[in-house]
C-alpha cells in the first residue's frame, strides 16, 4: 500500500510540474475600468436575458448586489 502511495504522489508531483512549466504568465492590466457603470440599475442590468457587452468579474458584480440589496433594505 505504501508503494502505491508513493507511485501516486510522484506522479502528481510530475504531472504538477509540467502543468507549472507549461502555464504561461498572463498579462493582465493592474487597474481595470469598471464593467458596470456607476449609474447601472439591477432592472437595465438584470431586468433582461441578453448577455452582458463584456464579462464582468465576479467581485465587481458581488458588490453591486450588494449595494442594491443595502438600498432596498435586503441585506444586513
Amino acid at each position: 500500500m505504501e508503494v502505491l502511495r508513493g507511485a501516486g504522489l510522484l506522479l502528481w508531483n510530475q504531472t504538477r510540474q509540467q502543468w507549472l512549466a507549461n502555464k504561461k504568465p498572463q498579462n493582465r492590466p493592474q487597474v481595470r475600468e469598471p464593467s458596470i457603470s456607476w449609474n447601472a440599475s439591477y432592472e437595465s442590468l438584470l431586468g433582461t436575458n441578453k448577455p452582458f457587452p463584456q464579462r464582468v468579474p465576479l467581485a465587481e458584480m458581488v458588490d453591486f448586489l450588494v449595494d442594491v440589496w443595502e438600498q432596498e433594505g435586503l441585506y444586513d
